[in-house]
């Protein structure tokens, strides 16, 4: 189990200390990394993350933030760390900062993080000499993240070398067409309730993988916004609304990050 070291205190206006909610000990391989053969295999790392919120007025009430409790939060972090190629851990540590402290979606409100503390460490690397590790504090006052429109939009995470995290926002009776040039590809996790992945009902927690050229269409026949968590390799590609399906569309087939009962439709693994 991991150990925090110099876990900062943040209080809020009136100077009362935030409570904290922590995910310790996620593991996860990932491609970060400098030299060639760290930019082809994924490597073990460790993720630890603190998230700090305004203690509830009503006990009772809890923090509302569903997605730390019952592990989606969790595999969202997974999916993040998987889908993107970092070639430091100061981008990965920087990126789960900023995802965590975005605005919460309409369809699951939370109580908004104020301000996160991540640490990442690659066990490995060093053959054990030495375990390097990063660790980060940011706050949602210094990032100045915007609330979404629910009309649609997104939200930028982090853009890198290399790579683009953003959260995509498909705004009621409204659709979204991805088209994607190779050599690039993305993957995208559907955080939504509701949506349709090339007209057929997708559940929330599934999470695939497009090579470049391959034409996707998400609909929202709901009554509020619904959001994907979207990674694009190399870059970030403009958002084309409207465009045609290519006639006959396979069905696709995803992998479910949310654990069973948390909104996934089935196990994590």
């Amino acid at each position: 189990m991991s150990e925090w070291l110099n876990l900062p205190r943040v209080t809020d206006a009136q100077g009362h200390a935030l409570d904290v909610i922590e995910l310790r000990n996620l593991a996860v391989d990932c491609i970060v990394g400098l030299y060639p053969r760290e930019r082809i295999a994924a490597q073990p790392l460790r993720l630890d993350v603190a998230l700090f919120l305004e203690a509830p007025k009503a006990p009772e009430a809890g923090h509302r933030l569903p997605a730390a409790h019952d592990g989606r939060l969790a595999g969202e972090l997974l999916f993040l760390l998987e889908a993107c190629r970092f070639k430091v851990l100061e981008s990965a540590a920087e990126t789960v900062a900023r995802y965590v402290l975005l605005s919460s979606l309409p369809e699951a409100p939370h109580a908004q993080v104020r301000a996160a503390t991540v640490r990442v460490t690659k066990p490995h690397a060093l053959a054990g000499l030495a375990v390097p590790s990063l660790q980060v504090h940011r706050t949602a006052e210094e990032l100045g993240a915007p609330a979404p429109a629910a009309s649609g939009g997104m939200d930028f995470v982090h853009e890198g070398p290399g790579y683009s995290v953003y959260r995509l926002h498909v705004g009621p009776g409204r659709t979204a067409a991805h088209a994607f040039a190779p050599p690039g590809e993305q993957a995208e996790l559907v955080l939504g309730a509701g949506l349709l992945l090339n007209g057929a009902p997708v559940a929330r927690g599934m999470a695939f993988h497009w090579p470049g050229g391959t034409v996707r269409e998400y609909g929202n026949p709901t009554s509020t916004a619904q959001a994907i968590l979207c990674v694009s390799l190399p870059r970030f590609f403009p958002l084309v609304e409207g465009a045609p399906l290519p006639a006959g569309a396979p069905p696709v087939q995803g992998r479910s990050y949310y654990p069973a009962g948390a909104g996934g439709p089935s196990a994590h693994r």
